[in-house]
């Protein structure tokens, strides 16, 4: 399943810089994951330094 960011993303945009296919966009107050383009792979979970994006 694709990754979503939690409520606990603190808009930093780590995750959207390690992001290699480019599924990460800002959004309201957040950063969200296009679950079509997401290809799995955690990286954006790697950057994370808050842990917001998990897998579902």
């Amino acid at each position: 399943m694709a990754y979503t960011i939690t409520d606990a993303c603190i808009a930093c945009g780590a995750c959207a810089a390690g992001c290699p296919v480019e599924a990460i966009t800002e959004g309201e107050g957040k950063y969200e994951i296009d679950p079509e383009t997401c290809i799995e792979c955690g990286a954006c979970a790697d950057t994370c330094p808050v842990g917001a994006p998990v897998q579902e």
